[in-house]
């Protein structure tokens, strides 16, 4: 049976008591029984899922697990068997004055010589449960996205991680070394979630989102800084200061004819790289902020620099 929301299956909220999963799913399974559906298939489908949904929402331990893990991770948990087991389906067919052997024959195959394994894993819905070994199962794995400063991809800090989902959420400091830029990612083993019938833990995945800085910007471990000069100072050259991450201001000469959006690199002064004890380099990328408006004299030497091929 494909996944599906068991909540909305038997038409209750996630807050619902026993009683009313119970209510409702009686009212279901009074009209979509194959007893009152003969050979519509669409009931016969309907009819499976509201009775998962109800051994799972009716368990309160089954319950629980479907609610901290979601569907997903629950059926990776839970064979069908495990589903069904425990679940006396028959003394509710029995107030309907229903006959058992329609809803055995959907779910058990029965009518097949020599079979009477509940959907194919030997659990019958009607409470004759026989268990089978099940192997272990490791627990799945977790991502958090951590959200860090261009300092701290920098600097490397430690961080307070909280996982997990409600009661099982977990708090621990986590060290996040030099370099962990967006998308790197930092494995913590057995942090996951945890596993069934005695398998591992799966593994934590820390992963890194640095966060928009209003100075500079980076692709890779090169860092980028914009600033902006005169028209003068690119057609004549001059010196500037760059600011640097780790809060130095550097000199910079700009030759004669800089072009607008060139990149000046200085070697060495980007974001680390993780295990590798190395940096990125530092660009300045020149633009130029040319004049609103101009006075006369401005205007008349600008003319004798066009005049004189400029």
């Amino acid at each position: 049976m494909s996944e599906t929301d068991y909540y909305k299956t038997l038409g209750v909220d996630r807050s619902a008591s026993g009683a009313e999963i119970k209510k409702n799913y009686r009212k279901l399974a009074m009209k979509y029984h194959p007893d009152r559906t003969k050979g519509d298939k669409s009931a016969e489908d309907r009819f499976k899922k509201i009775s998962e949904a109800y051994a799972v929402l009716s368990d309160k331990e089954k319950r629980k697990q479907y609610d901290t893990y979601g569907a997903s991770d629950f059926r990776q948990r839970y064979s069908q068997e495990d589903i069904f087991s425990g679940v006396n389906f028959g003394d509710i067919f029995k107030e309907f004055g229903f006959d058992d052997s329609s809803f055995a024959n959907i779910f058990m195959g029965r009518g097949k010589p020599g079979r009477r394994s509940g959907f194919g894993f030997g659990a019958d819905p009607f409470g004759a449960y026989t268990s089978t070994q099940r192997a272990p199962v490791k627990g799945s794995d977790l991502v958090y996205e951590l959200p860090v400063t261009l300092k701290e991809v920098l600097n490397g800090t430690t961080k307070v991680v909280a996982y997990g989902q409600g009661a099982d959420q977990k708090r621990m400091n986590v060290k996040i070394p030099k370099g962990m830029v967006t998308g790197k990612k930092l494995r913590l083993a057995g942090k996951g979630q945890p596993g069934a019938f005695g398998g591992p833990a799966g593994d934590l995945y820390i992963q890194a989102k640095v966060q928009h800085d209003p100075i500079f910007s980076y692709k890779g471990h090169d860092l980028y800084v914009n600033r902006e000069l005169k028209l003068t100072d690119v057609l004549l050259g001059t010196r500037i200061q760059v600011p640097t991450l780790d809060g130095k201001n550097l000199s910079l000469t700009i030759p004669p004819g800089t072009q607008p959006n060139t990149k000046m690199r200085l070697k060495g002064h980007g974001l680390p790289e993780m295990k590798k004890g190395t940096r990125g380099n530092l660009y300045a990328r020149i633009s130029v902020k040319l004049p609103k408006s101009l006075s006369k004299k401005q205007k008349t030497l600008i003319q004798d620099l066009a005049e004189a091929g400029l």
